[in-house]
């Protein structure tokens, strides 16, 4: 490498250290991945991200737990929830929150007609350990259940998945990946309460734009990204521009390109 590739490297790590500034960019990150509407195509649409995110973090080195697995009616996930650890985990996977759209000929359609299916996929800081939210038990819907459908090498199946809705807020967690009851319970506790520090995080965003006067460029719900696999083949970020003909790279984890342009560009404008 020449010095000059250096020096271009060594800025450009420093202004990603710039752009991962916030306190929240260097935690854990919790991750949900949920069908849109579309039956079967929707959520083979959502395994398929969820393979995608999964490469990603194993390219990264990062750890990755699955603690909630909802399988699809034929195939596929209706949802899922995975916690990933590893440095500015959050900061990175945030790029991927948004509606992710695929556009193919559908392989459970024996007329083969093209289908265009949605997913979302949800990214939250894990709690930051010195951070102390508390939660009365009064506020808490506790329900257990059995975790059982096509997810088997994702769960454990046992009686003792734990269901909590939070009553103030209506946020609903589940966590079925461990043996024990209890640490079920543990585990949705905390992931509850990253959730929890998120909205209050997110609340104390909005009131600090409102008095500066300030507008998002981007809501939760915009389509940020295309995945077209026919009639050309092509992956598309509507934020920023950034496109690939290379599709099979980018479903195999490839998601650097578009990670590092959305990081680069600050505050998106939506596409």
């Amino acid at each position: 490498m020449s010095r000059l590739d250096a020096l271009e490297k060594k800025i450009q790590s420093l202004e990603f250290q710039q752009k991962l500034g916030n306190p929240e960019d260097k935690s854990n990150a919790i991750v949900s991945i949920n069908a849109g509407a579309g039956g079967t195509e929707a959520q083979d649409w959502s395994e398929m991200l969820l393979r995608m995110l999964l490469r990603w973090c194993e390219r990264k080195g990062y750890q990755t737990e699955i603690i909630d697995f909802l399988a699809g009616d034929e195939a596929g996930v209706k949802s899922v929830t995975f916690t990933v650890k590893g440095p500015y985990a959050y900061g990175y996977l945030k790029a991927e929150t948004g509606i992710h759209r695929l556009v193919r000929i559908s392989p459970f359609d024996a007329n083969r007609r093209r289908h265009t299916s949605f997913a979302s996929v949800s990214v939250i800081p894990q709690k930051p350990e010195d951070v102390d939210i508390e939660i009365d038990e009064n506020d808490l819907k506790i329900d257990t259940y059995r975790a059982s459908g096509a997810g088997g090498q994702h769960v454990n199946k046992t009686d003792s998945a734990v269901r909590i809705t939070h009553l103030p807020t209506g946020i609903v967690v589940q966590c079925q990946n461990e043996r024990s009851q209890y640490r079920n319970k543990q585990m949705a506790l905390e992931v509850l309460k990253s959730r929890l520090y998120e909205l209050k995080r997110k609340e104390e965003e909005e009131k600090l734009e409102a008095m500066r006067g300030e507008k998002k460029g981007i809501e939760w719900g915009s389509q940020i990204r295309s995945y077209v696999l026919h009639p050309y083949r092509m992956v598309k970020d509507h934020r920023t521009g950034v496109e690939t003909g290379n599709v099979d790279e980018v479903l195999d984890g490839g998601l650097d390109p578009f990670i590092n342009a959305y990081l680069m560009q600050g505050v998106p404008q939506a596409g």
